[in-house]
Formats: C-alpha cells, sequence, structure tokens
C-alpha cells in the first residue's frame, strides 16, 4: 500500500455568501490547493467531493477544465469531508492514483436544517411530533451526559467561549468576535441546557486538498503532512445518535469510539500522542462528550481537562483551534475538511495567531453525522 501525504490545502471564508456562490468558492478552494501543492489541474489523477445542498462536485469539472478525471460525489451527512477524504486516500493507496483532489463545498439557509425523515429511514411520524429538530436531541444527550458524569453546566459556556476567541484569530471564520462567557450566559435559551451562542449556524463555506503519493509529494514540497490514518464507521445496536427513534434498553458505544480506536491503531499512536485535535461541535455539548468517546480524556474528566486550560491553543491538548463550528458555522459538506485544513496549517507551523506551541507532531480530528457516522482522521509530520 503507498503511504499518502497531502500536498496542497485550500480554504475561503466561511459564512453566508451574499456576492459569490459556495460553488464558486469551491473553485477558487481548488486553485488556491492546487497552487499550494504546486500542480495543475491536469495532474490530478482522481477527485472526489461533496456538497448537501449547493450542487454535485462533479460538475465543477466545467470551470476547472473537462480533463475527463474520474470524479466521485459523496455524501455522508457532517461526515461528507471525512468521507471524501477516505475514499481519495484509497484511491492512492492502492495505486489507482498518484495525485488526488478533494473538495467540499456547500450553502444552507438561515434556521434549523431541513429533515425529511422518510430519507432517514424514518416514519413521518418522526418529524410531525418535533423529533427532527436536533437542537432538541442535542440538548437532551448532553442533559443526560452531564448528569451520567457529574459534570458541571458551566462547561458548556467555557467550550463556547473557547470556540469564540480561536474564531477570532482565524482569518476564515464567520463568528469574529471573540464572546466572553457573561455574553454566553445572557445568549437566550433554545434547546435547555443549550443557549443560542453553544449552537453552530448552518452557513456556506468552501475547502479544498491535493493529496499524493508519498514519493510525489516529496518531490512536490519539503514539508508534507502524512495521513496516518483516516476511518469512517456506522453505529451499532445500543448507541444513542442523533435521528435514533428510540433509546435501548442496552448501552453500546457510539460510531465515535469505534472510529477513533481503529483510527489510533492503524496509525500506531495514541491519544496521549496528539498535540493539537479538531471535533464536532455541533454544540458546546457536542465538544465535551466526543473528547471521551474519541479516547483523549475519561470520561467525567472534562470538567479538569477544561477548567486547567488544557483545550485552549496554548494548553496541553488545544481543541477546536479555529473555531470549530461554533465560530465557523456549519457548510455541511466543507466541515470535516476545514478540520484537516486546520491540522494541516498546525502541522507546517503555519497557523498564525493560533499556532499551538512547540510545533506538533500528531494531529486528530473526529466528525460526527446523522443518523450517527463518525469518521476520524490523523495527521503527522
Amino acid at each position: 500500500m503507498n503511504a499518502v501525504d497531502i500536498v496542497g490545502v485550500g480554504c475561503t471564508p466561511f459564512g453566508r455568501y451574499q456576492d459569490t456562490t459556495a460553488r464558486g468558492e469551491a473553485v477558487r478552494a481548488i486553485r488556491i490547493a492546487l497552487a499550494d501543492a504546486g500542480v495543475e489541474w491536469g495532474d490530478i489523477d482522481f477527485a472526489v467531493g461533496g456538497s448537501m445542498s449547493a450542487g454535485s462536485a462533479d460538475t465543477l469539472v466545467s470551470d476547472l477544465g473537462l480533463t475527463g478525471v474520474p470524479f466521485v460525489n459523496v455524501f455522508n451527512g457532517c461526515a461528507t469531508g471525512s468521507s471524501s477524504l477516505a475514499t481519495a486516500v484509497h484511491a492512492i493507496a492502492s495505486g489507482a492514483a498518484e495525485l488526488a483532489l478533494v473538495v467540499g463545498f456547500d450553502s444552507h439557509p438561515r434556521g434549523a436544517f431541513a429533515i425529511r425523515p422518510e430519507q432517514m429511514g424514518l416514519g413521518q411520524w418522526y418529524g410531525t411530533t418535533g423529533l427532527a429538530m436536533t437542537s432538541q436531541f442535542f440538548a437532551l444527550k448532553i442533559q443526560r451526559y452531564l448528569y451520567e458524569h457529574d459534570l458541571p453546566p458551566r462547561l458548556l459556556t467555557s467550550v463556547a467561549a473557547k470556540a469564540f476567541r480561536n474564531g477570532s484569530r482565524n482569518p476564515n471564520a464567520w463568528r469574529r468576535k471573540p464572546l466572553t462567557e457573561h455574553d454566553i450566559d445572557n445568549s437566550p435559551m433554545l434547546s435547555d441546557p443549550l443557549r443560542q451562542y453553544m449552537l453552530c449556524s448552518p452557513g456556506d463555506g468552501a475547502c479544498a486538498l491535493v493529496l499524493g503519493a508519498a514519493q510525489r509529494a516529496k518531490r512536490l514540497r519539503s514539508d508534507p503532512v502524512r495521513v496516518a490514518a483516516t476511518t469512517v464507521r456506522t453505529r451499532r445496536p445500543g448507541s444513542f445518535e442523533v435521528l435514533s427513534p428510540s433509546l435501548s434498553i442496552q448501552r453500546g458505544d457510539s460510531p465515535t469510539v469505534e472510529a477513533a480506536r481503529a483510527a489510533f491503531e492503524l496509525a500506531g499512536v495514541g491519544p496521549a500522542d496528539v498535540a493539537v485535535a479538531q471535533l464536532q461541535d455541533t454544540d458546546a455539548g457536542a465538544e465535551i462528550i466526543h473528547l471521551a468517546e474519541t479516547g483523549l480524556c475519561a470520561h467525567g474528566q472534562q470538567a479538569t481537562l477544561i477548567d486547567s486550560g488544557a483545550t485552549e491553543i496554548d494548553g496541553t491538548l488545544p481543541v477546536n483551534t479555529d473555531g470549530g463550528c461554533l465560530a465557523n458555522g456549519e457548510p455541511i459538506g466543507a466541515s470535516g475538511l476545514r478540520q484537516i485544513h486546520e491540522n494541516v496549517l498546525q502541522l507546517r507551523g503555519h497557523a498564525g495567531d493560533r499556532q499551538v506551541p512547540n510545533r506538533p507532531r500528531v494531529a486528530f480530528s473526529h466528525v460526527y453525522g446523522a443518523p450517527g457516522l463518525s469518521g476520524c482522521t490523523i495527521l503527522t509530520r
């Protein structure tokens, strides 16, 4: 199997576009990534990408050039970016391609995501009873989690405040105004215990990567970032996931647990080796839960970790250094690749004002989507 490196990254500002389109920004992100890698569109052997609402990724060839490149469309909910990355990695590792492009982009209107229960294998009753409002599910899940592990609700405020502080340092972030804990605690309660600034907003964004077989990557740049592992897992019986129609009596692991465990095993490193992490934070509670589900800490240890400042940019385990979904919003097709983009910058030492100290060598990313799907990626240098 060929080793795979990331040789080019491109990300355009997230937000809600007025004078451009997500499709146009996807093309721009691709061109930035190609230039970063020092290659042309015609050099790409394989392409893969995804979007929920902004169009089919393969149609971007109309703007990029009709080269006949194999182009695969992927949609895996919030794990679309991670799944697209995994597809490209497998193509290169198998020898089917030497250079691959991965792109994710999306555009979502204001308000909650529109969900059609029948497309998720559920009856119409699920929507008409209000259960398809995902903020309610996330609120119920974190309420139970805080209770079971004796964690204080104030951690939600701490996580959100950190996200906006980090986002204020990120020129691509949508929300670039730092918010105090007082601001967050005084925002409207939406789904108890989640307040307005503890939930991310659907939005627009685009991100792209260029991957290469290791031998080719060495010729392209002196600091390629190795994809040490990328994994995707779905739910098993007993896990309680977004859009689950019931709560099982018998408890089971989340797909995040399995995806993270598989990624660490494949990469040959452990959670203690991680120097910077990007975790799915659709809401502030998700970051708290995923810290433990990925193995980065034990269940119930989050208060000690967060209160000590460990998850801050200058801490021992910086988390969501670019502001995460809370500060960037969530354009579904682009979110997972945004995390990879951030980790590549951190490993290169090019993250500017949000650069973590001591030049990290191992970076971890995690995405989670409906109806219970998780993807984890480990990058090394």
